[in-house]
């Protein structure tokens, strides 16, 4: 029986252009070979499953190929290629950073890097999750990084650009990976499921690429889990199952309880989720979800911002319509507000159904303020009042009056001496 092995390993790119989603940097890589202009020190950098450790090694393989393409790709059949596949290449080194961090680890790479490579021009060395390295290990490192022998090529890759020291970014050239998009995601598995002869609705990826968040390598984990639960058959139903993902008809239902002031459906259809096993922060976060995609429909031109499966693209667009925005951002307000104190309520379930209730007579409160053309203020403000200062009397009658009192003062005076010296 052969051996299975997971997609996110077969599938791995062996050459630049089956990179996925990465052609900004898979291009630039290309030229500097073709041109003969590599940098000593590369820093890749960027979300986790994009391809960062993938490009390292093809990168690492292409230049020490015995014949390379026109356009800067390994020929994959020379013997330098071919050893570098099955893992036995004398010139590519790997080291894990966050379990070899130490002082003592960076020393024993930097006394390897002495050695001239016996075959290939260059010897390579990856150091993964760089980030985790120590600052002392960091400090060992700067002086050989920063001038390292002509045969020595240095890749570090990282998930942390911030937690790096600068001395360290300024010698390397920096590239940074951007998140796969969801076509492109939708894309790669398609081709997947074609060599695997795997039945798959195109609803189903575009579910699994939105819930991999750019990641591809979750994305094949994921398409892998599926197949083995469904029996090699994706279709959109088996696939909300098995991620417990809520299905946007349960939205659109609470939607038309909300529009109806139906709190009776509304509750039974939240009753009819939790007796699924879905959490109320959930329904909650995918509901506030549900009502940015209706706010975002309500102009055409936006709709390319949605996210959604591409069958329900139309409904959503149709729906906005039909639905004021001052309801849409009041809902929104609701259950952001109810988002985050979700953590902190005893009772969980009832305050979902608060939450319900609110978005319920939302609209019979929005009419009820509503007083002609305008909206009436909830709070009355009282109008401002002229702050009352005390009259302040002139300094030139102060000293007059001041003057007038030492006067009194002085002459009661020499009436009592007067008196005193007075014969009796």
């Amino acid at each position: 029986m052969e051996k299975f092995v997971v997609s996110a390993r077969k599938y791995r790119p062996q050459t630049f252009d089956t990179v996925v989603g990465q052609s900004h940097i898979t291009t630039t890589l290309k030229n500097a070979i073709k041109h003969e202009q590599l940098a000593h020190a590369f820093l890749f950098c960027g979300p986790r499953g994009v391809g960062k450790t993938t490009c390292a090694r093809i990168l690492a393989k292409t230049i020490n190929c015995e014949n390379q393409t026109k356009e800067g790709e390994a020929c994959d059949k020379c013997s330098s290629c071919t050893s570098f596949n099955e893992g036995g290449s004398l010139n590519y080194f790997e080291l894990d950073g966050a379990s070899n961090n130490s002082v003592d680890d960076i020393r024993e790479l930097v006394t390897q890097v002495r050695f001239v490579p016996q075959s290939g021009k260059y010897k390579v060395y990856v150091i993964d999750e760089v980030h985790m390295l120590s600052s002392s290990a960091f400090n060992a490192f700067l002086k050989t990084l920063e001038e390292p022998p002509p045969y020595a090529i240095f890749i570090l890759a990282t998930t942390e650009k911030h937690k790096i020291l600068p001395t360290i970014l300024s010698r390397c050239q920096i590239f940074d990976f951007k998140r796969i998009t969801t076509n492109d995601t939708v894309e790669h598995l398609e081709s997947i499921c074609k060599k695997e002869k795997i039945k798959a609705e195109q609803a189903a990826l575009q579910v699994i690429a939105q819930k991999s968040e750019g990641c591809l390598r979750d994305a094949l984990s994921i398409l892998d889990k599926i197949v083995s639960f469904t029996n090699g058959e994706l279709n959109f139903a088996n696939t909300l199952e098995h991620l417990n993902i809520l299905d946007a008809e349960c939205y659109f239902k609470l939607l038309e309880c909300m529009q109806q002031q139906d709190l009776a459906g509304a509750l039974l259809q939240y009753d009819e989720i939790n007796r699924k096993g879905f959490e109320g922060d959930l329904v909650l976060n995918g509901f506030a979800e549900f009502i940015r995609n209706l706010l975002v429909c309500k102009d055409e031109k936006a709709a390319v911002l949605l996210d959604v499966v591409e069958s329900f693209k139309e409904k959503y667009i149709a729906t906005a319509k039909e639905v004021e925005p001052a309801l849409l951002i009041s809902a929104l307000n609701i259950l952001n507000a109810a988002e985050i104190n979700y953590k902190g309520a005893r009772n969980k379930r009832l305050h979902v159904e608060l939450a319900l209730i609110k978005l319920c007579y939302l609209q019979q409160a929005i009419e009820i303020t509503a007083e002609g053309n305008s909206i009436s203020k909830k709070k009355v403000v009282e109008p401002a009042k002229s702050l009352a200062f005390r009259q302040i009397k002139p300094f030139a009658v102060k000293q007059a009056v001041d003057k007038t009192a030492i006067n009194q003062k002085t002459t009661v005076t020499e009436s009592k001496t007067d008196h005193r010296n007075s014969p009796e």
